[in-house]
């Protein structure tokens, strides 16, 4: 989908000086191309507004002399509302008429699954009953969807992945703007689901898509049942969640993390290599890799275990 830029900031309510170019995507600002809008909201990004390639980015006024001179500056003093609104232009629209998939040899498709266009299957690949899969999905040899599974369009899956019931990958992402009156405005989530080579994913979890670029779940990873991935969060090889656990957006983890039940992260932060995050846990920034980690916020084990005693020490001597 392409739009000329007037076409976008009409819609949303805004003017520009230069070319009306051609738009076909939305991207942050250092991943943006020359045919994308970007958008400017925290002065934590502000080192990358010179370096932006993006053909037009959502800015406030008085940060607008720091783009490149081949970027529109489309001034607003509202700028993540105004992408909220862009991104219905590109968001994918939804159809229920669907096709027949591009099978591979000796699958094994239960009649009551319903496919969308576009959809291509590995060998060997069984699908069984009240399965969605969506527009433009990929499922990789010797993969398993087990009853009831959704995969909304766009997403990616490798082979010989075990998908449990109930499961949903690529639904939306919890993402949106507001409004000076406190309004919320649905920030449309462009981007998709990857779910790489031998992953098993246990029964009612949820994988969310990317707002854009890619939500990664890296080869390897076993994921328990009821657990929530939130938008853009990538996970690494060969991690293992225990039930309950939930990643707020933008989190990465590196490889052979361990999560406990009920555990959890922050969003926009990176834990470390072979790190270990005991039930219950919260990781609030951060943490290096190799290291076990626990309480509220996330401590070193070592160091709760000290806290857990003094604390009961305290007690103790006041009875």
């Amino acid at each position: 989908m392409t739009y000329k830029l007037s076409q976008i900031t009409e819609q949303i309510d805004l003017t520009f000086t230069g070319d009306d170019i051609d738009i076909d995507g939305i991207h942050t600002l250092s991943e943006a191309t020359s045919t994308e809008l970007s958008f400017f909201n925290s002065e934590k990004y502000t080192d990358q507004l010179p370096n932006t390639k993006a053909a037009a980015v959502l800015i406030a006024e008085k940060y607008a002399d720091l783009l490149p001179a081949s970027t529109i500056a489309l001034l607003t003093d509202e700028p993540y509302l105004k992408l909220a609104l862009a991104s219905k232009f590109f968001a994918h629209k939804l159809e229920s008429k669907g096709g027949h998939p591009l099978m591979g040899e000796n699958c094994d498709i239960d009649k009551r699954v319903h496919f969308g266009k576009n959809v291509t299957l590995g060998d060997n690949v069984t699908i069984l009953a009240g399965c969605y899969i969506g527009d433009d999905v990929s499922i990789g040899s010797d993969t398993l969807l087990h009853p009831n599974v959704t995969l909304y369009h766009g997403t990616e899956m490798g082979e010989r992945c075990i998908i449990h019931s109930g499961t949903v990958i690529g639904c939306d992402g919890y993402g949106f703007a507001h409004t000076k009156m406190g309004e919320h405005v649905k920030i449309y989530q462009n981007g998709n689901a990857v779910i790489e080579d031998d992953v098993e994913i246990g029964s009612n979890c949820t994988i969310d898509r990317a707002v854009f670029g890619t939500t990664y779940v890296r080869k390897g990873t076993k994921i328990d049942n009821l657990i929530q991935i939130a938008h853009n969060c990538d996970v690494g090889e060969h991690c293992l969640f225990a039930s309950q656990v939930g990643l707020s957006g933008s989190t990465k983890l590196g490889r052979n993390v361990v999560m406990g039940g009920q555990s959890a992260t922050t969003g926009h932060l990176e834990i470390g290599d072979f790190s270990t995050i005991a039930g219950r846990c919260v990781a609030t920034k951060s943490l290096e890799g190799g290291k076990t980690y626990a309480g509220f916020p996330a401590i070193e084990h070592r160091m709760w275990l000290k806290l857990q005693a003094k604390i009961s020490g305290l007690l103790k001597r006041k009875k």
